[in-house]
């Protein structure tokens, strides 16, 4: 490994073991999964707490419906599969069954935006956040790397009531270390700069710190703004955050409708800043042979962070 190299992890290896440290200090913690939990990583519970482990098969609906049954019963129940699936095929059951009585269930959704890069359309998640986000009670959270997952996870068994958590499929750099806060719905400022922030979430707040290495040469001064809480967001708290920069750029692996950039323009609104949006255009995935293909592929890199910020520098004038 080179000096200057930063560390990876795989996000869904860190989920696992954080949900086990969790799940032994609390037994109504229980893990449900819709035959994927190799990949969800909730074999953990799986292999080393096997009463608190329940396969359902690939029957979604049916998985939620019963975690909503266990949540009842005092439970404190988490439901995996990937993002695409267990946000998209429970829909109702999700809202009618867990969001309208605000029930205590977490929905880990795995595989996340385009890090199943080998499956394609099918398997690809770019609406997770936007149909989550939309429902009354729910909070969701997108954390960045490896060190932040048991933050997330900690803070989503102190919320009583449903929350959703996004995580990628592959190794990530590892960004922040155990100081590093997380409040939930707020914003954590992680490099300072006057001109123009870039307010990012999950792997994209890597490429964002990239991208302000590319603009400092320029003599632009970029913020990067993670994001790993999108809803609630404290609008206080994002007002503080993008105090002072003359705008803003969003970037997710995500669909530009209804996901970060929409959440910061809500939480902006009174006092908008000129913006745009680095994130999936309204389309469908593809399968490729690496991530890096498809990150590139639909302009989620450094280099279109960048410029989008000298854009809408230059358009007003700054």
């Amino acid at each position: 490994m080179g000096e200057n190299k930063v560390m990876e992890k795989n996000l869904r290896v860190a989920y696992g073991a954080a949900l086990l440290e969790l799940a032994r200090a609390d037994r109504n913690i229980v893990a449900l999964d819709a035959d994927l939990c190799s990949s969800t990583q909730s074999v953990q519970i799986e292999n080393n707490l096997p009463g608190q482990y329940f396969e359902m098969g690939i029957g979604e609906a049916n998985m939620v419906c019963a975690a909503a049954g266990l949540a009842l019963c005092g439970k404190t129940p988490f439901v995996h599969t990937f993002a695409v699936f267990v946000t998209g095929r429970p829909f109702d059951q999700i809202r009618q069954g867990i969001c309208l009585p605000n029930l205590n269930v977490k929905i880990i959704g795995s595989s996340a935006g385009l890090s199943d890069f080998g499956d394609g359309a099918t398997h690809q998640s770019f609406e997770d956040v936007a149909i989550m986000r939309v429902l009354p009670n729910m909070t969701v959270f997108s954390p960045l790397d490896a060190v932040e997952v048991p933050k997330a996870l900690r803070a989503a068994v102190a919320i009583r009531g449903p929350v959703y958590i996004r995580l990628n499929r592959n190794d990530v750099p590892i960004l922040t270390d155990e100081s590093t806060p997380f409040e939930p719905g707020k914003p954590l400022v992680l490099a300072e700069g006057g001109d123009v922030a870039l307010c990012a979430t999950g792997l994209m707040v890597d490429m964002a710190l990239k991208a302000r290495e590319l603009l400092k040469a320029e003599g632009i001064a970029a913020r990067v703004v993670n994001f790993s809480t999108i809803k609630p967001l404290d609008a206080e708290a994002v007002a503080s955050a993008l105090s002072g920069v003359h705008a803003l750029v969003t970037a997710e692996e995500h669909s530009v409708i209804g996901g970060l950039a929409a959440a910061i323009a809500e939480s902006t609104a009174s006092t908008p800043l000129p913006a745009k949006r680095i994130g999936i255009a309204d389309r469908y995935g593809q399968s490729a042979h690496s991530y890096e293909q498809l990150l590139e592929h639909y302009g989620l890199t450094p280099e279109h962070i960048a410029t989008a910020a000298r854009e809408i520098l230059s358009r007003h004038g700054k």
